[in-house]
């Protein structure tokens, strides 16, 4: 018998707070681009999600306004500077 833990960032909205917490703590370079990577190796590597959770957690963050993603996907900006984005319901 196998024994399946809970993934904890299955749910889209968990994913995408934890993505745009990881972005406010990273230093943004030039007209405040946070290049994706700043966010995806912590994410995927440091919390072990899955690459379908920071796929379905960025869409949900752009989906919100909470992130914007660059169209070429090599940066994100965070949409609301000085607001504190992870207390929005």
């Amino acid at each position: 018998m196998k024994h399946v833990t809970e993934r904890p960032f299955a749910a889209p909205e968990v994913a995408a707070r934890q993505l745009v917490q990881l972005a406010s703590r990273s230093d943004a370079v030039q007209d405040g681009r946070i290049h994706i990577e700043k966010i995806k190796y912590p994410f995927l590597y440091t919390l072990k999600a899955s690459g379908a959770e920071f796929g379905a957690g960025i869409r949900h963050a752009v989906e919100k306004a909470w992130l914007e993603l660059h169209e070429s996907g090599t940066y994100v900006r965070l949409r609301a500077p000085g607001q504190d984005l992870l207390t929005l319901r």
